[in-house]
């Protein structure tokens, strides 16, 4: 028997002692399983030796990165809205293992060279802490492609659904709309943006605030557009952007907003960051935290291992980055002389912003293809599509926090918040 037509074999029993709930079809065109519904294609007999040889999660990426497994006849979505067909691990202890292993030796020594795979990894991706070249290695990518996905006014992070229904231009305007009636922003107010992006806070909060507003990025592409718009507003005179660390900032501001930078920062950067933010802050000032965070497990070194999951975000998507949870935040915020007034989680906004980006960007896939090549463009549509359903299965959260610099009287904020939700 061909080692190909024993690879068949192994997938196949594979396959059917799983009974996964979903089809699959083989590179042979055989398919197995249920006659309706999302197709898994295996389109490489190499998938046997490449399982083998790195049983680890990287692999199934790297498999769905090269096309070696694709999809029919549905979506990511849809291969997890299947019902739970039981314990994986289980149903793997039924394997006929002795079988498998029969066939194995001549599907690995005829091995056909695989066809070339594209590494899409950052450098030194697990060390603590996004470095300029870790954050141009998302961020700088193609500026047009992020256009494909993303809302109207370029908005990369958590939208805030008034009402689920909205659309993600909607969403984003009502989320920087609600930061800035969080920071309580008023006319001629200094407002510093860490992490500014493509510029779209400090574009709304000039034009609907008054504030004069400073960003800092370490991302060239995004700043150079960010001018652009920031020019076609005719706002030159009212927003300012630099490259460079949040650490290398002087002088002070009334307001400060840091929206999804927090995350590139590493723990071992979070002292210098917290104390950094409070000697920027005028007394009196208040700032915005708005980071995702993962789930405290009690005891610190099991809170802060990093599952197969977490590692791969990293590897391919974002170099250096570390999540903290949100208690330690509070905590960090206190011990650098804030008051926490106000914690608002956005869980499921941010599982709808992702699902809405996954979906722009599946709808106008060729073009992505076209703009940054199959291989990225296959990784961010698997990024996109996992990261809204982390934030569905509450595997991460995200958080708005409010804070102030502790001083002893008045906070000057209202009694109530009833003012936020209008």
């Amino acid at each position: 028997m061909e080692a190909a037509e024993k690879a068949a074999r192994i997938v196949r029993t594979v396959i059917e002692t799983l009974k996964p709930g979903f089809a699959v079809r083989l590179w042979t065109g055989e398919r197995i399983g249920p006659a309706t519904g999302p197709v898994l294609t295996i389109n490489d007999q190499d998938i046997v030796w490449q399982l083998v040889r790195r049983p680890v999660f990287s692999t199934l990426i790297e498999m769905w990165i090269s096309k070696t497994v694709d999809i029919e006849d549905g979506t990511l979505f849809d291969f997890y809205a299947l019902p739970s067909q039981g314990k994986l691990r289980t149903k793997l202890k039924s394997l006929p293992k002795l079988a498998i292993l029969r066939d194995l030796p001549a599907v690995l020594f005829s091995r056909r060279e695989m066809s070339a795979r594209s590494d899409l990894s950052g450098r030194n991706p697990y060390v603590s802490g996004s470095s300029q070249e870790a954050i141009q290695h998302h961020y700088d990518i193609s500026n047009a492609f992020y256009r494909l996905f993303l809302d109207e006014r370029m908005v990369y992070s958590c939208g805030y659904f008034t009402d689920f229904a909205n659309s993600i231009d909607q969403a984003q305007f009502d989320k920087l709309d609600h930061i800035c009636r969080k920071l309580r922003l008023k006319p001629g107010e200094r407002l510093l943006d860490i992490g500014c992006g493509w510029g779209a806070m400090l574009i709304h909060a000039a034009k609907n605030y008054g504030v004069v507003g400073h960003g800092v990025s370490l991302s060239q592409a995004q700043t150079d557009l960010a001018r652009e718009r920031i020019r076609a507003e005719r706002l030159e005179d009212r927003i300012t952007i630099d490259i460079k660390s949040y650490a290398e900032l002087t002088g002070s501001f009334d307001k400060i907003s840091s929206i999804g930078m927090f995350e590139h920062l590493g723990l071992v950067n979070h002292a210098t960051y917290f104390s950094t933010v409070h000697r920027l802050l005028k007394p009196g000032g208040i700032y915005l935290h708005h980071a995702i965070t993962r789930r405290s497990k009690g005891d610190i070194k099991k809170t802060l291992r990093k599952g197969a999951e977490y590692k791969a975000l990293i590897k391919y998507i974002f170099p250096g980055g570390e999540l903290d949870t949100i208690g330690m935040t509070l905590g960090n915020l206190e011990a650098h002389g804030f008051l926490v007034y106000d914690v608002e989680n956005l869980r499921e906004h941010y599982a709808r912003t992702c699902r809405l980006w996954a979906e722009r960007l599946r709808a106008r896939f060729d073009e992505a293809i076209a703009e940054v090549g199959e291989p990225k463009a296959r990784l961010w549509l698997l990024y996109l599509t996992g990261c809204s359903i982390t934030f569905e299965r509450a595997s991460a959260q995200i958080f708005q926090t409010v804070a102030t610099k502790r001083a002893r009287g008045p906070s000057g904020l209202p009694p109530t918040r009833a003012d936020l939700y209008r």
